[in-house]
């Protein structure tokens, strides 16, 4: 017999940003939109930080920069072939269909036809 497996408890031990980072390279394997998303994401996020920073005559810049850098995720995720993780999160509690990861790169796609053996 062999011996029962530890589960892991804690958070740590789980590795959560491990597992986040496995299912965003899953999600993001074409070349074209991993490469835009490592420019829209910080462009994003740093619209975020620009509506706290610049002052209010500048916002526009801010707004600039995150519409730019989500729509670079946007254009990346239409050349994937899936939904943007945001869009799919809603989708599936609204019980919507939606496209999580794009067929082309599913590992158990569609299943091949069965072959006649006589």
């Amino acid at each position: 017999m062999s011996a029962p497996v530890k589960q892991p408890r804690g958070l740590f031990e789980r590795r959560p940003l491990r597992r986040a980072l496995r299912n965003w390279l899953e999600r993001h394997q074409h070349p074209f939109n991993f490469w835009i998303h490592l420019a829209g994401i910080p462009l994003a996020l740093g619209g975020i930080v620009l509506f706290f920073i610049l002052p209010w005559p500048k916002w526009y810049w801010a707004a600039a920069a995150f519409v730019g850098g989500y729509g670079l995720q946007w254009v990346g995720h239409i050349v994937e072939g899936n939904d943007l993780g945001e869009w799919a999160a809603i989708k599936r509690l609204l019980g919507l269909p939606y496209v999580g990861i794009a067929p082309r790169w599913e590992k158990n796609g569609f299943a091949e036809p069965e072959k006649k053996t006589s």
